[in-house]
């Protein structure tokens, strides 16, 4: 009898069991599908109505999941959400979430955002540096639209050590090297020592093709120098040989350059106009004083000037004058460049 009652209990025990745990799997599953629910819910709702159709947002380096939510949150793009964090975790994009400034389309859903912000690109700003200005106009460039220091600029690029660690060589100033170009910088590019390399390493990669097929290559330092003067003397791209050769002329048979752009470089604080006692003054630059070329690159040019004082036109004018419309006249002798002189310039 007692043996009866034992086993009775017992198996209402089991069946008492066997009815918890039936309810709290039913419990666990209904709550997992809540929260998976919950989850999706969120990862398929649209973002909050913006003013505009996209947004540019600044990851810094090391921030979370959740910090990144905020962040997102705070620009419009999301909701800010824990749920975030947990499709990140989900989606298994947590440590592939990138650090950077990024331009993200608003009104998009989070699963859409975190996939984005996997593959974002960063915002590039575009910096236009003309040819033919000097190292101190381009500083002005870059420090006016805040990328860098101007006078950490201009330090550096005289500061010795700096300069050879950029494989350039033993020169004292980069003047001439701060290749003239569009650059597209991102954020993680500011700074006057990354700004710097990355226009030297641009001249590197122009030069490194106008020179390649060169068996004996042309000195670097008086080629930029020259293409420098090149440079300031004309913006007429198509002339650019002829006054390489009319300077290369004069070279070689000893004549003084008497280049007026070189004597500007030479005087600190120059003002126009040009005078008599300016072409006098003897400066490392002064090429109506010197009879060679001057110190170094009066200014930064650009390639086709280089290239034209590599590929020099074949004629043997030793005498230009502007004609007053962006253009010259080229003489062979003194006699007609006086002539042309008259023509253009004592008139005007």
């Amino acid at each position: 009898m007692f043996y009866i009652k034992c086993k009775n209990y017992l198996q209402q025990c089991v069946r008492n069991w066997k009815r918890v745990v039936l309810w709290t799997a039913l419990f666990l599953c209904f709550t997992a599908l809540s929260a998976v629910l919950w989850i999706v819910s969120y990862g398929y709702s649209k973002g909050p109505a913006a003013e505009s159709e996209t947004a540019i947002i600044d990851i810094p380096k090391g921030t979370s999941v959740r910090g990144i939510s905020h962040i997102l949150g705070e620009s419009a793009i999301i909701h800010d959400d824990i749920r975030f964090l947990l499709l990140a975790k989900w989606q298994g994009v947590s440590g592939r979430l990138q650090a950077g400034e990024f331009r993200l389309e608003t009104g998009k859903t989070p699963l859409e955002v975190l996939d984005a912000l996997v593959i974002a690109q960063p915002v590039q700003h575009a910096v236009t540096i003309p040819e033919g200005l000097r190292a101190d106009e381009i500083a002005s460039i870059f420090a006016g639209d805040g990328w860098c220091d101007k006078a950490k600029y201009e330090e550096l690029i005289r500061d010795e050590k700096f300069i050879a660690s950029t494989g350039l060589g033993k020169f004292t100033s980069l003047e001439g090297f701060l290749y003239p170009d569009t650059y597209y910088l991102t954020k993680e590019m500011r700074g006057a020592e990354k700004i710097i390399q990355i226009q030297v390493k641009r001249f590197q990669e122009v030069w490194s093709v106008l020179v390649e097929d060169y068996e004996i290559k042309p000195d670097l330092y008086e080629t930029v120098t020259l293409a420098s003067i090149v440079e300031k003397e004309t913006a007429d791209s198509s002339e650019r040989p002829l006054i390489a050769s009319v300077f290369q002329n004069r070279l070689q048979k000893g004549m003084k350059l008497q280049s007026d752009p070189t004597v500007v470089y030479g005087i600190e604080n120059f003002q126009a106009p040009i005078t008599k006692t300016h072409l006098l003054t003897a400066t490392p630059y002064n090429t109506y004083v010197i009879p060679a070329l001057p110190a170094g690159p009066i200014a930064n040019p650009g390639r086709a000037s280089l290239d034209a004082v590599l590929n020099p036109a074949e004629a043997e004018f030793l005498y230009f004058v502007s004609k007053n419309d962006g253009t010259h006249q080229f003489s062979t002798n003194l006699t007609d460049h006086n002539k042309a002189v008259q023509k253009y310039q004592r008139k005007k």
